[in-house]
């Protein structure tokens, strides 16, 4: 009799691990400000990334994915939402501390995708979608959150600090300033770390997971380990002008890239083999991306592409893309299907059976197909913004860019990656096909614009707040 109860136990006992590990796990690891070339399976031999190698090696390097913007706070929106940041009205700029604007509680995020599907949500590192409580991760799907309200420069050692009177960086424990002005050496680390954990606390049901770190965003640190890794006399070197000025030597420290991306990829490394060592790598869905191209101060690459953050060529908004989903997506592949952090939200809504209520547009399209090499891409046409004005746009190899309606020049992104060699004279019917898109678009984008919230009196974060 024993032995049958403890057999009906086992079967139970299996079956219902079965079904609660039956829905995939979610982890999004974004960097910032990390070139389309700063990997080391996107041709880069000047930065070491095993991690992310083997990552790309066990599932697919998407070599044609973008981010909806070419700055932090708009592509930041565009991936929550899945929308265009024009769209949400999260397209002017970054915030600064204690901005009265935030991304919509309105929205629907992906966290909230998830959280209606029975899954646990958790941030760690940098928001940047608003500092006020309003528009904080807590209230816009997340169970869980530990890090910045912002990029770690919004302090007061920034270099606009004299025009901008940034207060004391502030760190947030789920909603509330538990520290002011970390040590940004163990920023990486701290992040990682709380990723880590998050995973043991939640390994035996659905969970999802965003880690956005702040590095290579400069001003560029890294832990003692990895710091050690760089030439004596350059260490020594920043080490002397900081003390001396008290200020960040930014200069020196841009020099300090390969190796910061290198503590990045111990990060994903570190997260990667929790997954393995708690029996859920197999069906848990893992991204790696940035948030956009790499400053033109840092020694971040984008070859073959030209262009930096903030630039609509390739460069500001084509980034290092590398997924891993066992389960599902076939190991190996370099997929050069056009997709974009907008796909995010309808992929894993689609995988969680959520459907969108029918009073909002959202611009991404569900790109597993892709990703499993069903189909070649979701996307007809991908539109390149600057803040609010659409610039160029993507059809196929073409690019097109504009200026008010208007083309100004076409460029074909297999044979002419620089984007220097206009043929638009050569193409007068592709030429007025892609502009009616961009015209189309625009009217229509135009007509379904929501707005994002703000609040008044807005307040900067302190630990009295």
């Amino acid at each position: 009799m024993k032995q049958y109860l403890l057999l009906s136990l086992l079967i139970f006992s299996f079956f219902a691990n079965a079904k609660s590990n039956s829905k995939p796990n979610f982890i999004i690891i974004l960097t910032d400000d990390q070139g389309y070339a700063d990997l080391g399976c996107f041709g880069n031999p000047n930065v070491k990334t095993p991690h992310i190698d083997q990552m790309a090696a066990e599932g697919a390097k998407l070599s044609s994915f973008y981010m909806a913007a070419a700055i932090c706070t708009p592509s930041r929106a565009a991936l929550m939402t899945a929308c265009y940041p024009k769209r949400i009205g999260m397209a002017d700029g970054v915030f600064l501390a204690g901005d009265p604007k935030g991304l919509n509680p309105k929205e629907i995020t992906i966290a909230e995708v998830a959280k209606s599907a029975g899954y646990t949500t958790g941030m760690f590192g940098k928001w940047h979608l608003g500092d006020q409580l309003e528009f904080l991760p807590t209230r816009q799907g997340f169970d869980e959150f530990f890090g910045l309200p912002y990029s770690h420069d919004i302090h007061p050692y920034h270099l606009n600090q004299k025009k901008h009177k940034f207060p004391p960086l502030p760190v947030l424990e789920h909603e509330k300033v538990v520290e002011t002005d970390p040590d940004a050496d163990y920023l990486t680390k701290r992040i990682t770390d709380r990723a880590v954990d998050f995973i043991k606390k939640h390994k035996t049901k659905p969970f999802l997971m965003y880690v956005a770190h702040p590095i290579p965003h400069r001003p560029l640190h890294m832990s003692p380990p990895f710091m050690q890794a760089v030439p004596t006399t350059l260490r020594e070197l920043i080490a002397k002008n900081e003390k001396q000025n008290k200020n960040i030597d930014y200069h020196n420290r841009d020099k300090l890239y390969p190796h910061a991306v290198s503590e990045i990829d111990w990060s994903v490394g570190q997260i990667l083999n929790e997954l393995k060592k708690q029996g859920i790598d197999e069906n848990t869905f893992v991204l790696f991306s940035s948030d956009n191209g790499p400053s033109k101060h840092a020694l971040g690459t984008t070859k073959p592409y030209r262009g930096n953050k903030g630039s609509f060529l390739e460069g500001g908004v084509r980034v290092p893309t590398v997924v891993r989903w066992p389960a599902k997506i076939p190991a190996g592949q370099d997929n050069q299907a056009l997709l974009t952090s907008m796909d995010i939200l309808p992929t894993i809504a689609n995988i969680v059976g959520y459907k969108f209520p029918d009073d909002r547009k959202i611009d991404g399209k569900d790109m597993l197909p892709a990703l499993m090499q069903k189909e070649k891409t979701p996307h007809d046409y991908f539109f390149y913004h600057i803040k609010n004005e659409l610039r160029a746009v993507r059809h196929e190899s073409w690019k097109l860019y504009v200026a008010k309606n208007k083309a100004t020049a076409l460029y074909d992104l297999v044979t002419d990656k620089q984007e220097k060699v206009n043929i638009m004279a050569k193409h007068p019917q592709l030429v007025d096909q892609m502009l009616k898109e961009v015209i189309n678009f625009n009217n229509e984008i135009s007509n379904h614009i929501r707005p994002a919230a703000t609040v008044e009196n807005p307040k900067k974060l302190s630990m009295a707040n």
